[in-house]
């Protein structure tokens, strides 16, 4: 009994737009497009202060929901595979596969990928290029120098 009047008291004593509140995970890619979204707007819960400008989501918000699961579970395993074997009930062979992707997708993949060098490479000359660091002419020059 005495339990039930803290708990109404508790409940009683949030604000109501707090208890009714509920929190989705924001999308890291567009509807539409599906290119990455930029995060525009930070909000404090506590004291509703605001921050606009450009961020940067994080590289585990871009993660697909399947990637950042096996993440949550692979750190829940300790890093062992064979307990993530048994906890997803899949082979080891998989649990590699699965591994190697989301390392693949947060850009921690050590091999040597020369192809995956270039790639890097143009992008970041594309993204130069879009920032206004460099001009047409320079960035085609460089292109054509990979």
């Amino acid at each position: 009994m005495y339990i039930l009047i803290y708990l109404m008291f508790i409940l009683c004593s949030i604000p109501r737009r707090e208890v009714c509140k509920m929190y989705y995970h924001a999308p890291s890619g567009c509807p539409v497009c599906g290119r990455t979204l930029d995060v525009t707007r930070l909000r404090c819960r506590h004291c509703a202060s605001e921050l606009t400008g450009q961020f940067a989501p994080c590289r585990f918000c871009l993660l697909e929901d399947k990637q950042r699961q096996f993440i949550e579970t692979f750190l829940r395993c300790r890093g062992s595979i064979k307990e993530v074997e048994k906890a997803l009930g899949v082979s080891y062979p998989t649990v590699r596969n699965m591994l190697e992707s989301a390392l693949v997708a947060l850009g921690l993949n050590d091999k040597d990928d020369s192809t995956g060098a270039l790639r890097g490479d143009k992008h970041e000359i594309l993204k130069r290029l879009s920032c206004g660091e460099l001009c047409a002419e320079d960035a085609i020059a460089e292109l054509r120098k990979i």
